[in-house]
């Protein structure tokens, strides 16, 4: 009799296990959302009042960095807490205020908004895609883990210093280098969740958010450029 009892509770915990699963992952899509509200009012309140323009570069890099190391603590330490929620949408508040720079630029530029929204529709697509291959792939991702944190440390550190050589060649590799980085970062991040690896949907979203928004960001500056170039 003891077998079939333990079969059983098996059973149940891995039942259990997967609900929980699509329970994080289901959290993780909705927050995730929610999280586009505040980034959008965040680069609107930048456009409307130019006070990312006042910035120099090197000291928008020094606002931006050192505010989103400072929010992502802040997340880490209240993910578990009834702050997290509010916390990450200050965070992506600061991330769309911080975009407003290079949304403006773009807007200056003929057919600007017809380039946002196509940088949007592009952003879209990549993470549906990612999120469907994430559904359906049954190969081991863990061990791309580390692979692509050097590749994000690089791309930081040559974003960094173009800030000072000032490049376009670069400028137009790193962001082809970061669309390609942060999309499998996407699939990564979700895999995760789906493999149970990431069992708190605020610290999902923070990873899956991150990613976009430098998708995003890297196909919104290759279109500028591209547009400005004609």
């Amino acid at each position: 009799m003891n077998q079939p009892l333990q079969a059983n509770y098996a059973g149940y915990g891995e039942v259990a296990s997967i609900e929980q699963r699509n329970r994080v992952l289901r959290n993780t899509y909705w927050l995730l959302a929610l999280s586009m509200v505040p980034t959008v009012l965040g680069a609107w309140v930048g456009v409307t009042t130019g006070i990312t323009r006042a910035m120099g570069p090197g000291m928008s890099a020094i606002v931006f960095l050192a505010g989103a190391f400072g929010f992502m603590f802040a997340i880490e330490k209240t993910k578990n807490s009834s702050a997290g929620v509010p916390v990450l949408l200050g965070f992506t508040f600061f991330m769309g205020l911080m975009l407003s720079r290079l949304i403006g630029a773009v807007l200056g530029q003929a057919n600007g908004a017809g380039l946002i929204m196509t940088a949007f529709a592009g952003t879209g697509l990549i993470f549906f895609g990612m999120a469907a291959l994430s559904s359906v792939i049954k190969r081991d991702l863990s061990s791309m883990g580390k692979f692509l944190f050097i590749g994000m440390i690089m791309i930081l550190v040559a974003g960094l210093a173009n800030i000072f050589i000032q490049s376009s060649a670069l400028m137009t590799t790193i962001s082809v280098l970061a669309i390609g980085i942060f999309s499998a970062f996407i699939l990564y991040d979700l895999r995760r969740v789906k493999d149970g690896e990431e069992t708190n949907y605020i610290s999902a979203t923070l990873g899956v958010y991150l990613s976009l928004y430098n998708v995003f960001q890297s196909l919104l500056a290759i279109l500028g450029f591209a547009n400005s170039s004609e």
